[in-house]
């Protein structure tokens, strides 16, 4: 038998209700907006990886805009032959001395390593690590014929873009004892990955270099607080 405290107890209130009218109406607000959010954010994607279409003619910049690099999306994983080599850049400077001396040539630095090294380990790692020298490079080889000329203004822009990724980098520990950074080099080292123990598969484990011209260094390939 209930006792009359409970008869006269007030029914239990549900999260929404002990909300005041504010309170309701910034949640709401909240979860209308996470839930657009989220719409827009599916069909951005899905107009991404979509076969080309009317609304991609029309708003494709857009659509790319939203998705790199932040969301870019990647097959080559899933693709029918999978990419099967590793790709390293390399770099080397020849520094003029300020005394006025002869030109010493530095040794090669592996700047797809040193990015490996600041990835490894590091669970949140920036974008910048990931993919800055990865896409200027891949950008370098698709501006570019096998002779290393450039095919217009955007090949130019690459060779720039590489130049100012390495100075960035490494013009602080070149010049660490004064001079200056005449010009630079790049190569590319391309290593084939070996077919698992199970698989019979014989591929050559000769690395291939593609090595690219002296590329004279300006003030406009220094970014703003690096050395030249």
């Amino acid at each position: 038998m209930q006792s009359n405290a409970d008869e006269t107890r007030p029914p239990e209130e549900s999260p929404a209700t002990a909300l005041s009218l504010p309170s309701r109406i910034v949640v709401a607000t909240a979860a209308g907006g996470i839930a657009v959010a989220a719409l827009v954010h599916i069909a951005m994607m899905f107009l991404h990886v979509a076969p080309s279409n009317t609304v991609t003619k029309a708003h494709g910049a857009a659509v790319s805009d939203y998705v790199y690099p932040e969301y870019e999306q990647n097959w080559k994983l899933f693709a029918p032959n999978p990419l099967q080599q590793n790709i390293s850049v390399q770099v080397r400077a020849e520094i003029r001395p300020g005394d006025g001396g002869s030109a010493r040539t530095t040794g090669w630095t592996d700047l797809t390593a040193l990015d490996g090294r600041a990835i490894h380990h590091n669970f949140f790692p920036s974008h910048t690590q990931q993919n800055e020298l990865r896409r200027g490079w891949e950008s370098f080889v698709g501006s570019h014929d096998a002779q290393n000329r450039p095919n217009g203004t955007r090949g130019e822009l690459t060779e720039r873009y590489l130049r100012r990724i390495a100075m960035g980098r490494l013009g602080a520990e070149w010049t660490a004892h004064g001079g200056t950074v005449d010009r630079m080099e790049f190569r590319s080292v391309t290593t084939p990955v070996g077919p698992p123990p199970w698989s019979s598969e014989k591929i050559s484990d000769k690395p291939v270099y593609r090595v690219l011209p002296w590329w004279p260094v300006t003030v406009d390939d220094v970014p703003e607080g690096a050395s030249k």
